[in-house]
């Protein structure tokens, strides 16, 4: 008679680790970093040092001397600290980097218990404190070079150029054209914004990498820019001169790196399918409505905030399908 041997679940094991998933996200990152560098030089770089260094640091110290534990996953501290450097403007100070990089870790995420019990995207968290804490430095912006025949020009980022030209009485076409805010320059090179908006198209290979690799499914990000898209093209019919369209909302700000790498983080996220949907569709309205009629130019890091408070409700309601009764 064959042994019975009884366990502990999981009893189907997979080599898809956190680690592993956290090493697909940077290395999907990694273009995005580096075109930020190759335009912003040693100010990028110094960004990325500090705020990854700081995040390390901070959790360290934080898991040996106050929780007298290791650091569960050292890749997704590595990977907090990326993503908040990609988040600020290329002309911060080295202590911005720092000060974000404390918010991320020891408020949004450790004081929550650490990794998968944080109710907050930390380097969202991180953004959002800083821009509150020191509005004047977060929404000061630099030109990128021209080291690969791009023309740099005006530093304000095009949301802020859009927002400035409707306080004078401009229509969005003259502001566009006047400002030079070609689809080249969205797509590829543009000026102003964090370090990790310059380039669209470097964001959109690191999504088709985690797609491949099946690290994140397609359903928030989808729902983020199909929600933009909708609403902010139905704004634009109603009233072209004073609201911009889908194509500039979608390639201009930080919606692609927002929805792609921090809207999709597996702890602050919904579970099931309706529940990404929902989650995603809340985001998009929320961005562009903020967009629109707020105070700030940009509305994705308050955007995604927001709806991370809205995840246990969303799971709450949209649950998986039982497999027995």
């Amino acid at each position: 008679m064959a042994k019975l041997t009884v366990s502990l679940s999981p009893h189907f094991q997979s080599q898809t680790t956190t680690d592993v998933l956290m090493k697909d996200v940077l290395i999907a990152l990694a273009p995005a970093a580096l075109v930020s560098i190759l335009f912003y030089g040693w100010r990028a770089l110094m960004l990325l040092v500090v705020s990854v260094a700081t995040c390390v640091l901070c959790e360290w110290l934080i898991c040996k001397f106050l929780m007298h534990k290791q650091n569960p996953c050292l890749y997704a501290t590595i990977l907090t600290g990326v993503l908040l450097a990609l988040n600020l403007p290329p002309a911060a100070p080295w202590w911005i980097a720092f000060m974000g990089g404390i918010a991320a870790i020891a408020i949004a995420k450790m004081c929550f218990g650490g990794l998968g019990q944080n109710i907050f995207n930390p380097a969202i968290f991180g953004r959002v404190f800083l821009l509150v804490s020191f509005p004047a430095i977060m929404t000061t912006w630099a030109a990128p070079h021209s080291w690969i025949g791009v023309d740099a020009f005006s530093g304000a980022t095009p949301l802020a150029q859009i927002n400035e030209g409707l306080r004078q009485g401009l229509p969005v076409n003259q502001i566009i054209a006047d400002n030079n805010l070609s689809g080249w320059h969205m797509l590829f090179a543009r000026a102003g914004g964090s370090v990790g908006e310059i380039s669209a198209l470097a964001l959109i290979a690191g999504f088709v990498y985690l797609l491949v690799r099946k690290v994140i499914k397609p359903h928030i990000p989808v729902a983020i820019i199909g929600t933009v898209i909708v609403v902010s093209g139905i704004f634009s019919l109603i009233d072209p001169a004073r609201f911009t369209g889908p194509l500039f909302n979608v390639f201009t700000g930080g919606l692609l790196l927002g929805s792609i790498f921090m809207a999709t983080d597996y702890v602050t996220s919904p579970m099931t399918t309706l529940g990404m949907i929902i989650y995603g569709v809340l985001i998009g309205l929320l961005t562009v409505l903020i967009r629109y009629f707020g105070s700030y130019p940009e509305g994705v890091s308050f955007a995604i905030l927001i709806a991370n408070m809205a995840v246990p409700l969303i799971n709450k309601y949209c649950k998986p399908k039982r497999f027995a009764a």
